[in-house]
């Protein structure tokens, strides 16, 4: 039989039962409880421990039909291993993850049709003049790095994203504290009150997205967010026309986790924003379960830039929507160096002239 053991809802302390007062009592802090009460709140924070996501991804994506089948082609980067798809008169192109300009191409097969695409809304020069101003202005880099056009590739890429809906239902317990301080002419006194906050309530999301891309980096395509639904169409294949689509490589099962975590965190944030009055709040136990899950299989438009810097590749990518810009820029040692010299100077001469100053006072 194992031993039943209870934690303060204040300090995390084991508490005891005090057969004085016949209460419950945590030799930590010094809080008493009645037992019922205590039994409670044990039965609140160890209920519904795990998460639960319970997405049905049976119906995301559909079946190509042969006339769709016979215009596509995928392919194949042999450097990389990225896996694209497009119709057979753009997909043999260089690849858009590395740049290597060799792509095997196969027919397409065991593939799911998307059920929604994001058509492309900006062109080629807007996501290479969006480049030039996303490096302008910026003091640490190379100067080489800046003249000319050092972009070597840019495609326009349909990028896959899982998308997911479902109704979350939420229980979070917290632990908060009010403090009321005054003095006399002795004394300062301090007075805590601990309390114990429950919520629970449901939210709705719709087509929460999650790329089902493993190659490209997570963060990046959460950066490239958001995307304008209102303008989402249902997917055909004339969309494709002049550009390359990935192929997921990540399914919505795998990917249904990273969608719940997301999910969680606007739950958690939502809650907690109704948690108010206290000095102190801290989450003590948080539980989301999801319920009428769907998902759904989109393409959303980015255009990829890759140039290279002393054999290096950097890789930018722009919303195809909305323009939103993001990439990672290299950094000149030698300038980084020479401003935080002059940083350090300037902090330096700040200081002794307080020195000098305070010197000067006394």
């Amino acid at each position: 039989m194992g031993i039943k053991e209870y934690k303060c809802p204040n300090c995390g302390g084991v508490v005891k039962f005090d057969s004085s007062t016949q209460s419950m009592k945590c030799p930590f802090c010094d809080a008493e409880f009645e037992i019922a009460a205590l039994e409670e709140h044990q039965k609140d924070v160890s209920a519904n421990t795990e998460d639960n996501y319970g997405w049905d991804a049976q119906g995301a994506g559909q079946e190509w039909d042969s006339d769709e089948l016979n215009n596509m082609i995928g392919g194949a980067c042999p450097s990389c291993g990225a896996e694209i798809l497009g119709d057979k008169n753009t997909v043999a192109t260089s690849c858009p993850n590395c740049g290597n300009t060799q792509i095997v191409v196969r027919r397409l097969e065991g593939e799911l049709k998307p059920d929604y695409i994001i058509p492309f809304k900006l062109e080629k020069k807007a996501a290479t003049d969006a480049l030039i101003k996303f490096y302008n202005k910026k003091r640490l880099l190379p100067n080489c790095f800046k003249k000319g056009n050092r972009v070597s590739e840019v495609q326009g890429v349909y990028l896959p994203f899982w998308l997911f809906d479902a109704v979350t239902e939420g229980h979070i317990n917290y632990k908060a504290t009010r403090t009321k301080v005054w003095m006399d002419r002795n004394y300062k006194y301090v007075k805590t009150d601990f309390y114990s906050v429950v919520r629970d309530g449901s939210l709705g999301f719709e087509k929460v997205p999650v790329d089902g891309s493993e190659k490209m980096d997570d963060a990046y395509m959460d950066s490239l967010e958001p995307f304008d639904y209102e303008q989402m169409k249902d997917f055909q294949t004339a969309y494709l026309s002049g550009f390359l689509a990935e192929k997921y490589d990540e399914d919505a099962d795998k990917c249904k986790e990273r969608a719940g975590k997301r999910m969680k965190a606007t739950v958690e944030t939502e809650f907690r924003k109704s948690v108010t009055g206290y000095q102190t709040v801290i989450t003590e136990s948080s539980t989301v379960n999801v319920k009428e899950g769907k998902v759904s299989y989109s393409l959303f438009p980015v255009w990829i830039l890759n140039t290279k810097y002393k054999k290096e590749n950097y890789m930018f990518l722009m919303n195809g929507q909305t323009g939103l810009f993001i990439g990672r820029l290299p950094v000149d040692k030698g300038k980084f160096f020479k401003y935080l010299a002059l940083i350090t100077g300037i902090i330096g001469g700040s200081l002794t002239l307080v020195i000098q100053a305070i010197n000067f006072f006394l």
